[in-house]
């Protein structure tokens, strides 16, 4: 059985980020990915606006990981990949068990960064009536098809959801010649990122209905058509406003979920708002020496952010030793969607933090606002917040000398436009 400090399971950009970051510190390092080349969901991408943050340059998805994988290849770091991880165990340390080509083998480690990304919900998870036709994908799929595949998975589709990846395929099949009968949004307000509405959108004359949904399928073997109703405040059908419309495919964009199975298998405690682990400021989770970042941790909008939870959590992962840790919580308002991280261990605090929000709802001249014991210690001013686009801040809060005692709370305000 060979010993490791860190393994890193999954190897798209936040696992490369963090096995990167950690072999920087000079640990030993494994990464484990399942597919059969590195880079994760990035390779489908071809699209470009990754890098903006990070490069300060635009760059397609390939080319972002591409820069990431060199640099893990020139640090000679193990890896291994078309490898499932198939059971860890916690004794002295942690026991990783994995099946790949060359059969069952097992890993020990000090620590685990969990770096496994997320997935798409399913026509399933939606609950459309009707036949179950072939024809309908989710826009990764859909993705995949065009962009590896070289396969053109449709001539005439709705979108259902408009998240960004739905946007974005609306763009890539009408430049294939496809003909996009519109993008439909359940929810009064769209799901994917300002520009991407714009980019992708209105530059190519592509509606978007909001408060509007698919409530029904037509066809036998392959998709014919699909039942549009409005919906209400509450998102529930609303009789009487039904339209069919002909279409050979339904492109489904109704939102990610980032991927736990694995930390659920280790009693990790999962944040109902943010579907992935709760942590503290170096990504750790409730269980000791278990680490999580990228989308895995909450879906970021913006590949460069989930790079920099990878590098955070790789150093944390790579310097951690264990002892017990005393936690503060973050108490926050309804009007976040969620706040990261939920708490603040207060032992050995140094350096500024790094925090990520979202807001509920729209917000208009938005205020956030952090205090310890009721007195505010950061405030930010915010002209308009979407729930789509995730808001980030640092902050040295090393300053502030937090005992257990200690109340932190996050409050936002802003007006409903």
């Amino acid at each position: 059985m060979k010993d490791y400090d860190v393994i890193v399971i999954g190897g798209g950009p936040a696992g490369l980020a963090a096995a990167i970051s950690a072999d920087k510190e000079g640990a030993r390092v494994l990464l484990i990915e399942r597919e059969a080349k590195l880079g994760g969901i990035l390779k489908q991408c071809i699209h470009d606006g990754f890098g903006l943050v990070r490069y300060g340059e635009k760059l397609s998805g390939p080319e972002y990981a591409q820069r990431f994988i060199e640099e893990f290849h020139i640090r000679n770091i193990d890896y291994s990949v078309l490898t499932y991880v198939i059971g860890i165990e916690k004794t002295e340390h942690y026991t990783v068990r994995v099946v790949n080509t060359k059969g069952v083998t097992c890993y020990r480690t000090k620590t685990i960064i969990l770096a496994t990304g997320c997935r798409e919900r399913t026509s399933k998870q939606i609950s459309i009536h009707g036949t179950r036709p072939s024809g309908v994908f989710t826009a990764g799929t859909a993705q995949a098809y065009i962009n590896i595949l070289g396969q053109m998975p449709t001539k005439k589709c709705v979108i259902l959801g408009s998240g960004d990846i739905g946007l974005i395929m609306a763009r890539r099949l009408t430049l294939e010649g496809a003909k996009v009968c519109g993008v439909y949004e359940a929810k009064d307000s769209p799901s994917g990122l300002t520009r991407n509405i714009l980019q992708c959108l209105e530059d190519y004359n592509i509606p978007l209905y909001l408060s509007h949904t698919v409530t029904r399928l037509f066809g036998e073997d392959r998709l014919k058509a699909v039942e549009i109703t409005k919906v209400d405040e509450k998102m529930a059908p609303i009789f009487g406003t039904e339209e069919i419309i002909e279409c050979d495919a339904l492109i489904l964009s109704v939102g990610l979920i980032p991927e736990n199975e694995l930390a659920e298998s280790l009693h990790v405690e999962i944040d109902p708002r943010t579907k992935g682990p709760a942590c503290d400021q170096d990504f750790m989770t409730n269980q000791a020496g278990i680490f999580t970042c990228g989308n895995a941790l909450h879906v970021n909008d913006l590949v460069d952010y989930v790079s920099e939870s990878g590098e955070l959590a790789g150093k944390a992962a790579a310097r951690y030793i264990y002892k017990d840790r005393e936690y503060i919580s973050i108490d926050t308002d309804n009007e976040f969607l969620y706040f990261l991280p939920q708490k603040i261990h207060i032992r050995d605090i140094e350096n500024e933090m790094t925090f990520y929000f979202r807001s509920n709802q729209v917000l208009k001249n938005a205020l956030m606002t952090l205090s310890v014991n009721g007195k505010q210690i950061l405030k930010k001013k915010y002209r308009n917040l979407k729930p789509p686009e995730m808001e980030t801040f640092k902050l040295d809060i090393s300053q502030f000398k937090l005992t257990g005692d200690d109340k932190v709370t996050a409050a936002l305000k802003g007006e409903n436009p």
